[in-house]
Formats: structure tokens, C-alpha cells, sequence
């Protein structure tokens, strides 16, 4: 069997508003992508039932994003706001089953932003432990919840390979997965092919990020090499592709993850590009 192949939706549009919605997964699906990663969702006033109905209609399986906010925090050394991150975890879980989905991804362990000062002691044993028992609710819910490992200037708590291998030793949790990005690995690692390898054991989520979020073909990354270390190491997970344009994005978007630029004017070429590549790689 081919592996997965997913594209996050904001490649080709800025939101999840229809009909540019309905475009944009029909174009997926006829692409042969198999899963779609949303942008981050209030799951309190989305219309769940219609996306999912959207979703099925196309074939397509949605990954959502799971994140964490000031007050709600399950890295805060504060036991309430530890618990409000998590509870709003669990929710995410639910309104991923909901949707028809089958994988959690986010930046889940913590706040997003550059921060000021180093971590905070004890925080990262703190989101581990909370992480693992979402991680097995969320498998008995029959969802997979990965957490995406972060360039410095996103993050403190995890900025590598290694450190979230550690995390998930340190969560507890048979369930919990890791959710590497090559953009941000292109930032941290030396050895991006060695660390892709060495994390295939609870590798999760595989995501393929040119170094200037831009198409896979142009850049520092070496695509096809990443996909093929893993693969030869045994990962039969999801490959997904991630690029941003200040040109599809919201201008909020585009400020808060510091799109300046228009890497690409075409995202549905770029996606096209991006799966034959995937493929081409898989073909070896």
C-alpha cells in the first residue's frame, strides 16, 4: 500500500470558509491525497457535521490542530491552568472524532511564541505527564495525538529530535507519537536524515517544510532523502507537506508564523509537485 500522503488546507486556502473549502478538497482528492491537516478550529462553534459531511464527500481524512493558550497551559507550573490545557486537549479529541478524523497534531505541550527566557524548571515533565493521559484517552477515542517539535524562535520547551523522544519516555503513554517538521529541523539539527531515523520508532507524523516555505523542490531541505531514511526505517505513517504564502493566508496567520513574503502564487501546482515528489521518493 502507498503511504498517506496529507497537505495542510492553508496551502491552498486561507480559511475554511465555503465554496473556496469545497475547491480546495476536491483538488486534494483528485491530487491523491489522502488526509488534510485544518488550521486551528473553535470546537465549541465550528459546524463539525457539515465538515465532516465535506470530508467524506471527498475522500478525505481531516488531522486537526491542538494548541494551548495563556491561562490554559499544561506546562504552567499552576495545577488550574495545567488542567484547563488539558481539558481543552480532550475537547480537541472529541471534536476530531466528530469530524471523521483520525490523528491529533498541534503544538499541545505549551505555549506557541518566542520566548523570553529558557524554560521553566520542571515544565517539560509537566506537559509530559499531561500529554501521555490525553494520548491514551484520545487512543481509546481511536485517535493518534502527535506534538509538533519546534524551531527555538516558536518555542522553548522542545526544539528537537532528541528532546521529544524523551518527552514521550517521560510521558508515560504507549500512544503518544512525535510530529517532526523538516523546516524546523533544517533550523535545530545537525543530522536531519539520522534524527528522522533514530525517531521512526514513535514517529507519528512526518511533515515535509521547504526552508523557505515555498514548494519542496526549492530549498535547503533534502526532501528525498528525508522521505527515503525514513521509509527504509520502517515508518508507514503519514507524509505531509506544509508551505505558506502571505498571498493565501490570512494576514493574522501570516503575522503570527512571520510570513512575509509570497514563496508561491499557485498552491494547487505546488501541492501537485509537492505528492510527486512523496511518490517518487517511495518508488526509491
Amino acid at each position: 500500500m502507498p503511504i498517506e500522503v496529507a497537505c495542510h488546507l492553508n496551502v491552498l486556502v486561507p480559511d475554511m470558509a465555503e465554496p473556496e473549502l469545497g475547491r480546495a478538497l476536491r483538488t486534494l482528492s483528485e491530487l491523491g491525497y489522502t488526509a488534510v491537516v485544518l488550521p486551528p478550529i473553535d470546537p465549541d462553534s465550528a459546524p463539525l457535521g457539515e465538515w465532516a459531511a465535506a470530508f467524506r464527500d471527498h475522500g478525505l481524512t481531516p488531522i486537526t490542530i491542538a494548541g494551548q493558550a495563556p491561562g490554559a497551559d499544561v506546562s504552567s507550573a499552576d495545577p488550574v491552568e495545567q488542567e484547563r490545557g488539558a481539558q481543552a486537549l480532550r475537547r480537541m479529541v472529541e471534536a476530531t472524532a466528530a469530524l471523521g478524523g483520525d490523528q491529533m497534531n498541534g503544538v499541545s505541550y505549551g505555549l506557541f511564541g518566542r520566548a523570553s527566557t529558557a524554560a521553566p524548571a520542571g515544565a517539560v515533565d509537566r506537559a509530559a505527564a499531561q500529554l501521555g493521559a490525553v494520548a491514551d484517552h484520545a487512543h481509546d477515542q481511536g485517535i493518534a495525538m502527535t506534538f509538533e517539535v519546534l524551531n527555538r524562535y516558536e518555542t522553548a520547551l522542545l526544539n528537537t529530535a532528541a528532546q521529544a523522544r524523551d518527552f514521550v519516555a517521560a510521558s508515560g503513554s504507549a500512544h503518544l507519537r512525535v510530529h517532526l517538521d523538516t523546516f524546523h529541523m533544517a533550523v535545530e539539527e545537525t543530522d536531519m536524515v539520522g534524527e528522522v531515523r533514530a525517531t521512526v520508532p514513535v514517529l507519528g507524523y512526518l511533515e515535509l517544510g521547504q526552508s523557505g516555505r515555498g514548494p519542496l523542490s526549492a530549498g535547503s531541505v533534502d526532501v528525498d532523502a528525508v522521505v527515503r531514511a525514513a521509509l527504509d526505517a520502517g515508518y508507514r505513517g503519514r507524509v505531509g507537506l506544509e508551505a505558506f504564502s502571505r498571498l493565501v493566508l490570512t494576514a493574522e496567520a501570516s503575522d503570527l508564523l512571520a510570513i512575509w513574503r509570497e514563496p508561491y502564487t499557485d498552491g494547487a501546482a505546488l501541492a501537485a509537485e509537492a505528492i510527486e515528489l512523496v511518490r517518487k521518493a517511495e518508488a526509491g
